[in-house]
């Protein structure tokens, strides 16, 4: 089946939270004051140990500006609450007021010459958009003479391009920087390792230290939290933690840090980014020698900013490290620094992830007692720990707390509320929490729409699981791989028209990808459409969305699943003729699927194969090889494949010796069977089940009571013994004539409740009827169909071993099988009816004739037969007349089986007549002579009273069948003596 490209195997579920646990972290909770020059706050955020799941806490939705956008945004925001002076407003005005480049000169221009560098660093930060931060700079340094280079220019522009990870302007405008005579500050420094360090590149951004103490800059306080803070996210405790300790005595050990000795970064390949990295470490401009000085020139010095505080008491808490964590708290409190919100939010945060909710709760008394006002993020961060715990009540709790605090539910925080009741399928619930979000004109998260469209589906309400879907997708962009989250949803059901749905349905905008694709080829395998699957497979590369190895790989796996090697080997060239490497499992799939088809030598072709390309064959491929060979009985090759296993020190599991005792059961050789079921005990957790019924099989097969019976009792003792055990030793006893023995087997496995399937009814019906008790096997029968099991071949089977055995006439069970060979229709349900009839059950007869007498399709004669003897059998006697005329206006033709059925009719209903005219029908000829039936009138004549009748038709009968078998003898004397004729003429 198909899956994703993080999935493993194919009945892995998709997962769809892109970020990894640090991003997440660092997007839910993380701190949100600004420090110097627009620096994110580098406080404390959630954990990677968070407990709240990742589709809780991922990145937040498109609708909500992020990263260079918001913080323009804010600073938008702040322009409009306090108010620019002079002619700043306009000059915006202008700039907001189109895209065109030109419209910086026009908006700039009468104002050359007139602005300070104050105000142009206004205009800089005030720009939305890097492009037009650019652009803007290159108006200021056309100036000439008129406009003066300064560190905070080059600052904003920096920070700007790295942000946008436009990497090859950023290295110009450090070259420029380095023309203009502009010396980098720590300001300059703290911009370029905070872009690098939050594009990913921690590594590069580390160089940038290096290169800054070249320089002879020692980072100040910001700069160390920022490289602090780039420790802290990579997860470099240790480091960040030396490092800081190593700051407050004055210097800054570079050798600790994961640097190569020639000063370059370890890149491996070299790619464009890492050359300009390179190019930009050996410029930059210079200061004197006089000014630079050592790294041991700095004294001691104490942290003075709560940020510092507020990222080392995040290391330490994601570190593990409490201790250290509260004493920075203390020593922060004992310096006089007064701790911020982000101060508490990380220390509650830290507690609770640890498991100190009380010391949680404390924090936030503690916060309310100086006076610090709690934020959003403080009650998602509650919100979070008591969702970890399955706390609903204490979630909810929280939430309403944000709105009765006055403040404003954010993105994390719905996101917790219904990822916490999907969870516990509160569907009412969720559906007031969605109510509250419309009305707060906010969206439901992009990653909580699988959630909730999962609770739906996982609750029987795919209806409203299509509305949410049509109310909430179809409307606004949402990314492919959310679809492919909602799609894997109904895979995982089966529901694969619904899947479908989704997949084809109509977007606002952008295109399917290929993981997409592959969760729908799973929905499509997951329902065994082979040829859908295939067909979609075959549409990929058309649509824009080319296969990828996780495509290819589910497919074929998925093929060979539904026993389709052919096809499956046939995708196993083309993903190789593509440039890609098949995974271990996926040769191992079609290894097996070949093998269970008898295609013996190309499973063997396979597996060398794929050795020549360099896939290790593991435990999984070598078992799929022995059991192949085991199941056709080839020993040599099954212990050939063992022996090869064992010498490349691969571990034997249970599976492959199971393989082993079925290749020599196969072969009956149980001696050596034994010994490898020795092995199997040998193992660490004993045999399983199945390799336990090899043996009893085994045992059966060779009719060794003993042996199979012990072996029995021990997984009896042990809560082992399943159906397959159980069926097993009624067979072995039925065989071996102890039908006492298999009738207590039989009770024993109906008490046990091991009867859940087809088979396994059949195998205790069977020892029924084997013993004789029919109605036994009727009231399993019902209890079968009352749980929606439905008969198979062997089933049918069985009830007409108990008609043969039951108080039926054998004409009327041979034209039932006939029906039944001959697939008529009704044929199965008369078959059950009689059955139900025949044990005396005639409740459930009447029950179940009622199936197709009350059908408008027209009915054989054969069901009108099963009906009226039914309706007789069970004392109805009118209805059985009423069907028998029924019959008659159908045009249908009484014979035998309706005769004697009308025989049994007649009397139960005291109907000496009517006796009498099937006697003198009998007498006369006008029906054949047949010894059922007189029998059949014999029996009514009596149970009617009319015993003289019944000696009469007794009489009649044994002269009428001795007549006829005197004919029969002479037609045979005179065929004998024709051909001896002949011969002799022939002599």
């Amino acid at each position: 089946m198909g899956l994703p490209p993080s999935c493993s195997s194919p009945h892995c579920r998709f997962p769809f939270s892109p970020l990894p646990p640090s991003s997440l972290a660092r997007v839910s909770l993380g701190g949100s004051s600004g420090l110097r020059c627009g620096f994110s706050n580098p406080s404390a955020g959630a954990s990677p140990r968070t407990p709240v799941p990742a589709a809780a806490v991922s990145a937040p939705a498109p609708r909500l500006v992020t990263g260079l956008a918001a913080d323009s945004y804010r600073r938008n925001q702040k322009k409009k609450e306090k108010g620019y002076g002079g002619s700043l407003p306009a000059i915006l005005r202008a700039l907001d007021g189109s895209d065109e480049r030109r419209a910086v000169h026009e908006a700039l221009d009468p104002f050359a010459g007139k602005l300070s560098p104050k105000e142009l660093t206004v205009l800089l930060r005030e720009q939305r958009d890097w492009r037009r931060v650019v652009q803007v700079f290159q108006w200021m340094r056309s100036q000439g003479e008129q406009y003066v280079p300064n560190p905070i220019h080059y600052n904003v522009v920096l920070r700007a391009l790295g942000r946008a990870r436009e990497w090859d302007k950023l290295r110009l405008c450090w070259i420029d920087m380095a023309r203009d005579g502009v010396l980098p500050t720590n300001n300059t420094y703290g911009i370029l390792v905070d872009v690098f360090g939050k594009a990913g590149l921690v590594k590069e951004a580390l160089l940038w230290l290096r290169h800054m103490r070249s320089r002879g800059v020692f980072p100040d306080e910001v700069t160390m939290n920022t490289v602090l803070r780039i420790l802290k996210d990579s997860g470099q405790f240790d480091h960040g933690d030396k490092f800081f300790n190593d700051w407050c005595s004055g210097r800054v050990d570079l050798q600790s840090l994961d640097f190569e000795s020639d000063g370059e970064p370890d890149m491996g390949p070299l790619s464009p980014r890492h050359f300009l990295l390179t190019e930009m470490l050996r410029s930059g401009g210079r200061a004197p020698m006089s000014e630079i000085r050592s790294a041991v020139e700095e004294g001691s010095r104490k942290p003075r900013l709560a940020a510092t505080f507020n990222t080392l008491i995040d290391l330490y808490g994601k570190a593990g490290r409490l201790k250290e964590a509260s004493d920075a708290f203390a020593d922060m409190l004992r310096r006089g620094i007064p701790p911020d919100t982000t101060t508490f939010n990380t220390m509650i945060h830290v507690c609770g992830s640890h498991g100190l909710l009380s010391e949680a709760e404390a924090l936030l008394v503690k916060m309310e007692e100086r006076r610090i006002r709690p934020d959003t993020k403080t009650f998602n961060i509650f919100m979070s720990l008591y969702a970890s715990e399955g706390n609903v009540e204490a979630v909810m709790l929280y939430y309403r707390k944000i709105r009765d605090s006055g403040l404003k539910a954010d993105t994390v925080t719905y996101r917790i509320v219904l990822l916490a009741l999907c969870e516990r399928r509160m569907v009412q619930e969720v559906e007031g929490v969605i109510g509250e979000m419309k009305e707060a004109d906010e969206c439901v998260d992009e990653q909580s729409i699988p959630l909730v469209i999962e609770m739906y589906v996982e609750e029987g309400l795919v209806e409203r699981a299509k509305v949410f879907f049509r109310d909430h997708c179809l409307t606004r962009q949402i990314p492919s791989k959310n679809y492919a989250a909602i799609i894997d949803v109904y895979a995982e059901k089966g529901l694969w028209m619904e899947a479908e749905d989704v997949f084809y349905a109509k977007r606002a905008s952008g295109h399917r990808e290929t993981v997409e694709y592959n969760v729908m080829i799973k929905a499509y395998g997951k329902a065994k459409l082979y040829e859908k699957a295939l067909s979609l497979f075959e549409r990929m590369a058309s649509s824009g969305a080319w296969p990828d190895e996780c495509t290819y790989n589910s497919i074929i796996q998925m093929l060979s699943v539904g026993d389709l090697p052919d096809r499956a080997s046939g995708l196993l060239i083309k993903m190789q003729e593509a440039g890609m490497r098949p995974r271990c499992e996926t040769f191992s799939a079609v290894i097996a699927s070949s093998g269970r088809a008898g295609m013996l030598d190309r499973a063997e072709n396979i597996f060398q194969e794929m050795k020549q390309l360099g896939v290790l064959p593991n435990e999984v491929v070598y078992g799929s090889l022995i059991d192949t060979f085991a199941e056709s009985g080839n020993v040599e090759k099954a212990l050939h494949y063992f022996h090869m296993m064992e010498s490349l020190r691969l571990p034997v599991n249970k599976i492959v010796l199971t393989s082993l005792i079925k290749a020599h059961s196969k072969m009956g050789q149980w001696k050596e069977a034994q010994e490898v079921y020795t092995k199997v005990k040998e193992l660490a957790d004993g045999p399983d089940v199945v390799a336990s019924n090899c043996m009893i099989d085994l045992y059966a097969h060779l009719g060794m009571v003993s042996e199979a019976r012990a072996l029995f009792a021990g997984l009896r003792s042990n809560g082992q013994a399943n159906a397959v055990s159980y069926a097993i030793m009624m067979y072995l006893y039925k065989n071996m004539g102890m039908l006492g023995e298999a009738i207590d087997v039989a009770k024993e496995m109906q008490q046990a409740g091991l009867l859940s399937d087809c088979a396994s009814f059949n195998n205790v019906m069977a020892s029924y009827a084997t013993n004789g008790q029919l109605r036994e096997c009727g009231e399993l029968l019902h209890q079968m169909l009352i749980q929606e099991i439905l008969p198979d071949v062997a089933t049918y089977k069985i009830i007409l071993t108990v008609l043969k055995k039951g108080a039926i006439s054998s004409e009327a069970v041979s034209q039932l099988e006939s029906a039944y060979t001959a697939g008529k229709c009704f044929s199965r349900e008369a078959l059950v009816t009689s059955m139900f009839s025949t044990v005396g059950l005639h409740a459930f007869a009447l029950e179940s004739c009622e199936t197709f007498i009350t059908a408008e399709h027209a009915l054989d004669l054969f069901a009108y037969n099963v009906a009226i003897s039914v309706f007789a059998s069970s004392g109805e006697t009118g209805k059985a007349l009423n069907l028998f005329m029924r019959m008659q206006d159908e045009r249908l033709r009484p014979d035998i089986v309706t005769y004697i059925n009308l025989a049994g009719c007649y009397g139960k209903a005291g109907f000496v007549e009517g006796l009498k005219r099937l006697y003198s029908k009998l007498k006369y000829g006008e029906i054949e002579s047949n010894e059922s039936l007189f029998k059949a009138v014999v029996d009514a004549c009596r149970e009617s009273g009319r015993l003289d009748l019944a000696q009469l038709v007794d009489q009649e009968m044994r002269f009428s069948l001795s007549a006829d078998t005197e004919s029969y003898q002479t037609d045979l004397s005179e065929q004998s003596e024709s051909e001896t004729d002949e011969s002799s003429a022939i002599l």
